[in-house]
């Protein structure tokens, strides 16, 4: 007796890959998240990928994403990997946040299944949609049995989740991740692959389930030069648990800025260093005591103290 093909799952978010445009030549002045993704799927030529479900979690364009609609979308993942005729799960999402939502779902689940994150730099209506073939390479990707952990896949690259950056505000590969490089490359639904798997052990749903009201504050502030501490004392006079320096260089910081977060340090804000450099990592230890996000980007390195103040918290 063959056993029965595993299901993908499909899960909307909304982002340019749904996105409408009044006129087929506009790839820049469309209106993100107007379909649903059960329309993008049946915009699909034949996939033979096996059983595929559908469903919307959220509908956004992707640089309004919140804490509440990651919140969401991790229980509906957690919920639908738990079942055991589901081999891998698929999520349709816009390009502005995609590093950030990976990355969550990247530490909170840790998945033993795929994961799949894809999206599109025109909208749905353009001449020449880049999302239907990035959709595609999603659902070969979940397919594949031997698949795990969280994935991103545009423009045939195939990323891991830690790293991950949009590098590029218009190019159809407008996603890199740093030194590491890509995980692959999908070529006519097959995976050529350059590095293994990710492996991450999840903090799990408990962490992040109480009400996102709850959740620690932790803002993202860049050094640059004339750099001053009023954002700092601006942030101090409201509840704060954390900050993220997007530092110069090797996460350097203004020497104005650094006193100010010496000083909210001090009161118990935890202050960690990045780098805005587009590539590269925070290497050594800062003098002035202030500890290194070391290779995650700044807005990664916001999730990952988030989570950890949470971690503290329950």
């Amino acid at each position: 007796m063959q056993n029965k093909p595993s299901s993908i799952v499909v899960l909307g978010t909304g982002g340019t890959i749904a996105g409408i445009a009044d006129d087929a030549r506009d790839n820049v002045g469309y209106r993100a998240a107007q379909l649903g993704v059960a329309q993008l799927m049946a915009a699909l030529a034949s996939v033979d990928t096996g059983p595929l479900e559908t469903e919307q979690v959220g509908q956004v364009d992707s640089k309004d994403m919140d804490h509440a609609l990651w919140q969401r979308l991790a229980q509906r993942v957690a919920f639908h990997l738990a079942r055991d005729e589901v081999g891998g799960i698929v999520i349709t999402h816009g390009t502005d946040t995609l590093e950030e939502t990976a990355y969550f779902l990247h530490r909170v689940l840790g998945p033993t299944k795929p994961v799949v994150l894809t999206a599109a730099m025109r909208p749905a209506s353009a001449l020449l949609a880049d999302g239907p073939q990035n959709l595609r390479d999603a659902l070969s990707l979940a397919a594949m049995p031997n698949a795990k952990g969280v994935l991103v896949v545009m423009a045939q690259q195939v990323f891991q989740a830690p790293g991950l950056r949009k590098a590029h505000s218009y190019r159809l590969d407008a996603l890199c991740a740093g030194d590491a490089g890509p995980l692959g490359r999908i070529e006519e639904g097959l995976l050529r692959q350059f590095q293994p798997w990710p492996v991450a052990e999840g903090l799990g749903l408990a962490v992040v389930a109480h009400p996102v009201q709850g959740w620690p504050r932790v803002e993202l502030i860049y050094s640059h030069a004339g750099a001053g501490p009023q954002l700092v004392q601006a942030l101090l006079a409201q509840p704060l648990q954390g900050v993220v320096v997007a530092g110069t260089g090797n996460g350097s910081v203004h020497a104005v800025l650094e006193a100010a977060l010496r000083g909210a340090a001090a009161s118990g804000v935890v202050v960690w260093r990045s780098t805005r450099c587009a590539i590269g990592a925070v290497v050594g230890e800062d003098p002035a005591g202030l500890p290194s996000a070391g290779d995650l980007t700044p807005v990664q390195a916001r999730i990952e103290l988030m989570l950890e103040l949470l971690v503290v918290a329950t």
